[in-house]
């Protein structure tokens, strides 16, 4: 074979090496992109866990941290196994003994679910308004629903109790107008807590929605009118199913951290309000007992992952049907 022959050999010997590298390179970077979410939810929510559900195991005591056993990795494995001996379930056996916590419970589900239909109601037809509007309009619509987020939740809560107190600005506008002659009684019950959060949960149901509205094909309306279908008619069998992955992911936004809502039922409802984010701060802070307090976090965390594990296995096997 003449010297020219075997140059060309092995440059074509080089052309396939190279592309089987760059297919390795790929292949590494794609398990790695893979890789980097999984160890973020290790690390900042499975580590966690574990240690809020240890607690859970362990009983009250009169020291720092107010619990034990506490784990001492010092102490070398004996000491390890003795302190999980030591663990049981005597908290949650508590829980399920106290009626006051199953009524938490089941107040701040009902809170979050009609405050999750209010939401929706609310959103919307906003979100429906934006993504009709001319293409030029839709980033300043966009902004002004961001807008609320660039000031303090705490503060915007805060506002609110300015404009709902007997003295505040709704009824000295309603007074002024005649519409009512004695002010209105709103602050500390639960029409103050549904304003509050309808108001500062908004976005997360507007967004979503929006996101979905502004990608449907608007031309199956058009067609379903010119069918005979009326205005109403074709929404409700047109738009509103399509838009259905968006409501479905506006109301996990905002149910989600209502039910473990704290800052507003205590500034807008006041102290009665029974909602089982206020119980686990009294459990925490008040009472001292974090065993107990972690029980009731681990317990309101299962309520509300383990019905959406179930919804997606479903709506994959849907998907997949």
């Amino acid at each position: 074979m003449s010297g020219a022959a075997i140059a060309e050999t092995k440059a074509a010997a080089g052309q396939g090496e190279k592309p089987l590298a760059a297919r390795a390179l790929s292949a590494v970077v794609g398990r790695l992109v893979i890789i980097v979410p999984y160890l973020w939810l290790l690390v900042f929510f499975l580590v966690p866990f574990i240690i809020v559900f240890k607690i859970s195991l362990s009983q009250t005591a009169i020291s720092m941290p107010p619990y034990s056993p506490v784990f001492d990795l010092t102490g070398g494995w004996q000491a390890l196994k003795d302190s999980f001996s030591e663990l049981s379930f005597d908290n949650y056996v508590w829980l399920t003994q106290d009626a006051l916590y199953f009524k938490a419970y089941v107040s701040s589900l009902v809170i979050a679910a009609i405050s999750t239909v209010l939401t929706l109601i609310v959103g919307y037809p906003i979100a429906y308004g934006m993504a009709r509007a001319p293409t030029a309009v839709r980033p300043v619509l966009l902004m002004l629903v961001i807008l609320p987020f660039w000031t303090s939740f705490l503060i915007r809560v805060y506002a609110w109790i300015g404009i709902l107190k007997p003295e505040g600005l709704l009824n000295q506008f309603l007074m002024a107008l005649h519409i009512i002659d004695q002010p209105l009684i709103i602050m500390n019950t639960y029409s103050a807590i549904f304003i509050g959060i309808v108001y500062s949960y908004l976005p997360f149901m507007v967004l979503p929605l929006y996101s979905t509205l502004e990608k449907m094909d608007y031309s199956l309306i058009e067609a379903a009118q010119d069918l005979g279908c009326a205005p109403a008619s074709a929404f409700w069998k047109i738009t509103f199913p399509l838009s259905l992955p968006g409501v479905v992911a506006g109301c996990l936004l905002v149910f989600i951290p209502v039910v473990g809502e704290f800052v507003i039922p205590d500034l807008l409802g006041g102290s009665q309000t029974l909602m089982i984010g206020r119980t686990l701060w009294n459990e925490f802070f008040a009472n001292r007992d974090w065993p107990v307090s972690s029980a009731v976090a681990v317990i309101l965390l299962l309520v509300l992952t383990v019905p959406i594990i179930i919804y997606q296995q479903a709506q994959a096997k849907a998907q997949e049907g």
